[in-house]
């Protein structure tokens, strides 16, 4: 059974840091690329950062650039996004992505809220 399951949300002051996790099971890591999305009411799907299966090159949106690090653990099945010098306009749900050749999976998510 394919499992994406995020940790590592929760409320942070602005400025401050955070690190995501998304721990897989049931499919074989090393294949998918691995994205981190978020997602706040009324709008789209953003995409945030992207690490590739196999060289790890990694892609983020303007949005996060400099601020957001995603890096992947294959030996952990587990990926990550460090995010520092939060924003209020970061606040939303981070949902992992695995993808695949031929398939798509997608995690719960976790809230993310950066207030003072």
């Amino acid at each position: 059974q394919v499992q994406l399951v995020e940790s590592g949300g929760g409320l942070v002051q602005p400025g401050g840091s955070l690190r995501l996790s998304c721990a897989a099971s049931g499919f074989v890591f090393s294949d998918y690329a691995m994205r981190w999305y978020r997602q706040t009411p009324g709008k789209e799907r953003e995409l945030v950062a992207v690490v590739a299966s196999g060289d790890g090159r990694t892609n983020y949106a303007d949005s996060v650039k400099g601020r957001f690090t995603i890096s992947r653990a294959n030996a952990k099945n587990t990926v990550y996004l460090l995010m520092n010098s939060l924003k209020p306009e970061d606040t939303a749900v981070y949902f992992c992505n695995a993808l695949g050749v031929r398939y798509s999976y997608w995690g719960q998510g976790t809230q993310v809220t950066v207030s003072s």
